[in-house]
Parts: C-alpha cells; structure tokens; sequence
C-alpha cells in the first residue's frame, strides 16, 4: 500500500476524512443541542419530530442534486471541484457560527440541508476519481481504505459532536470552521485531472436529469447491480446504527458508554473489514458472498446471544458493569465482526461500480448510487418503524435484516 501516503492518494483520503468528520461533528451536536439543552424548544414542533427533520434535510439533497453533481464532476476538473466544494464548506461552517450565536434553529437547519448539499457534491469525486489516480490494482486497496476511513470519521465525529455541544457557541464554530479549513487544505494537493467530457450538457432541472440519469443507469446491468448490493449495506448499517441506542438499553441494559463501546465496535469493524479484504485475492463476487454470509450468521448470533442476556431496567449499567459480566465479551465481538463482513461486503461492490461504468459515465454512475443509497436509507427508517410497530422488538428487527442478507446474496449470484 506505498501509493496510501503518495500525492495521487493521501490528499484525497484526507479531504474526504474531515469531510465526513465534520458532517458528524455538526449534525450531532446540533442534535444534542435540540435534545438535551432546549434548541428549538419554541417552535411548533417538537424536539423529536425536530430530529427528524434534520435527518431527512440532511439526506434530502442526494435525491434532488446528485444528477447535477455527477454531470458536475464529468465537466469540469474533479480536483477543482473538491476545493470548490471544501470552500462552501468552509462559508456554510461560517454561517453555522451565526445560527450558534443567537440560538436559530432556523438558520442551522438550513446550514444542514447546506451540508448535505456540499456532501452531494463532493461524493461522486471521491468515488470517480480514484480509478483516473490508482492503477487497477490498487483500486480495491483505495477504496478499502476510503471505506475505512469514512466509518472511522463518522465514529470520532459522532463523539467529538456530543462532546463539543455544551461547549459554547464559540468553541463549537471555531472547531467546525477549523476542521473545514482542514479538509480544504487537503484538497489542494489533489493532482490536476483535466475533464475527459469538458462539453458534457449541465441539465438545471432536477426532476428530469434525475429520470434521465435512473433511465441510463438501469439500462446497464452491471451498474444496477453493485449499486442494489451498495445501496442494501447502507440498508443494513443504517438499521443498525439507528436502533443501536434502544438495542443497547432495551437488550443489553446499558447506558450511553455501552452505547458508545458497541458504536465504537462497529466502526472499528466495518473500517478493519474495509482495509483487509484487498488483502484475500478472491474474486469480488466471492468476497460479497463471504461479507454477505458473515452477515446473516453474526446477526442472527448477536440476535441469540442479546435474547440471553441478562439485565435489569431499572437501573442501566455503565461500561464497567457492563465490561464485568463475562456474557459481554461475545457480544462485543459479534458487533465487531458485523462490522468487519460489513468492510468485506462493500468494498468490492464500490470496486465493481467503479470498474463497469466507463470513464465518461463513472461520475453519473456514482451520482445513481448516491441516489438509490438515500431511497434505501429512507426505506430502512420507514421498515424499521412498521417491524417495530408490529413486533415491538429490536431483535426482531435485527433478525429480519440477518435473513434479508440472503435473499440479496441470492439475487446478487443471479444478476452475475
């Protein structure tokens, strides 16, 4: 892996780390903000359904500007536009500071939906640029250790935001700016690459270049495949890291820093299983199927080990307790290897992706993913409350996405 600390690698990686970083660091401390110390509290809506507001402004530009970034990122220099994106970073951090000072959820709200726009832009990028900076043999390496670091920014950018929250206004803008700052300094040393579509038509209307670009996508086999396979990981993760603090209090009868113990589990899984998958030298079908495999049996075995377990409701155990109980230790390691079949699953698939489309179709072919990701992610959430609602049990839950992993496995083998 020389090429990890070269300039065709490293400035990228960085740029996308604090990216995502800060992503977390804002989204999360804003909501803790909302939750716990009363933003927003005199609006009409409540802090829960507040909460889900943010959630789906953050998520609602990938549908409405991931057809643009990608007829974006196919225009013009992909280099220029991960500085362009990193300098709106920085403005939409600015702003965030003002929303912060006079306590406007408003204005932070707009800022989020800012935030998801900029991550809509920056993504097909990270994802198409790779194939014109790495060699073929290096590709799954790459996006191995994207993966990887993504999850593990996501993680620290989660504890950071719940850390950071109460610290003040000041505090928390200069750190958010100061991390922007960061990820645009990265940016600049991404080597030149000049557009191979410089005249590529930038379609302003966002209903029908969002159509035109699903119509050329599924018309590709290939491609609507390893995005259905990508889109089911982001399916999965997101049931599971958005259940995790009820699975946690409900099933294992922990408190925050058992939460915070499995989240960490979990990230360092799936960044662990990103890394170390280029390292088997088996076929990128056989590497899902392992990940895919490694899923069902790990989830249905944390599903039997957390039924066993044995707790009390009324008074939750901190980390300690938790760590002292000897029925804690497979648990800890089932989440992990979740996590790690999780890196084994996806990161050919991200190979895949990027190996069938053609140059001039890679960036609209990452821009389809970014779509599809978000409907999977909406569908999860919108699932996950209709099991919850007729089941009322996490592991119920946890169980049908084990047995989901085998009927993609499935269609994966015949799709290819």
């Amino acid at each position: 892996m020389k090429f990890a600390f070269s300039r065709r690698f490293a400035p990228l990686f960085i740029t996308q780390f604090f990216g995502a970083f800060n992503d977390n660091v804002f989204k999360n401390s804003l909501f803790v903000l909302i939750s716990f110390y009363g933003l927003g509290k005199n609006n009409w809506l409540p802090s829960g359904q507040l909460l889900n507001l943010g959630a789906l402004l953050f998520v609602l530009p990938y549908f409405l500007f991931s057809a643009l970034s990608g007829q974006l990122a196919n225009r013009f220099d992909k280099s220029r536009l991960a500085q362009a994106s990193k300098i709106l970073e920085i403005l939409i951090m600015c702003l965030a500071g003002v929303g912060l000072f006079y306590s406007s959820a408003a204005l932070l709200f707009l800022c989020l939906f800012l935030m998801g726009t900029q991550s809509t832009i920056f993504g097909p990028v990270k994802y198409a640029v790779l194939p014109e900076y790495l060699h073929k043999n290096e590709l799954m390496q790459g996006n191995g250790l994207i993966e990887s670091g993504t999850f593990l920014a996501i993680l620290f950018g989660q504890m950071a935001g719940t850390a950071l929250a109460n610290t003040g206004a000041m505090t928390l803008t200069i750190v958010v700016v100061l991390i922007a700052v960061l990820g645009f300094s990265g940016s600049l040393f991404m080597p030149r690459v000049p557009s191979q579509t410089p005249h590529t038509h930038i379609d302003w209307h966002i209903i029908r270049s969002t159509k035109l670009l699903k119509k050329d996508t599924f018309k590709q086999p290939d491609l609507f495949t390893a995005i259905v396979g990508i889109s089911w990981f982001w399916f999965i993760g997101s049931v599971y890291t958005t259940q995790l603090p009820t699975f946690v209090q409900k099933n294992l009868f922990g408190d925050a820093g058992v939460f915070n113990l499995m989240l960490c589990l979990f990230s360092i899984g799936i960044a662990t299983g990103s890394v170390l998958c280029a390292k088997f030298h088996l076929s990128r079908l056989n590497l899902v199927s392992f990940g895919a495999i490694g899923l069902t049996f790990f989830g249905g075995l944390l599903v039997w080990l957390a039924h066993s377990f044995s707790g009390s409701h009324e008074s939750l155990q901190n980390i300690w307790s938790f760590l002292s109980k000897g029925a804690a230790y497979p648990i800890m390691l089932t989440m992990c290897m979740i996590g790690f079949c999780g890196g084994f699953f996806s990161v050919p698939l991200y190979t895949w992706l990027q190996t069938a489309s053609s140059d001039e179709f890679r960036a609209h072919a990452i821009a389809a993913n970014n779509i599809i990701n978000a409907i999977f992610m909406v569908a999860a959430a919108i699932i996950s409350a209709i099991l919850l609602l007729l089941f009322d049990s996490i592991l119920w839950l946890y169980a049908s996405v084990s047995v989901g992993n085998i009927a993609l496995l499935i269609y994966l083998h015949r799709r290819c």
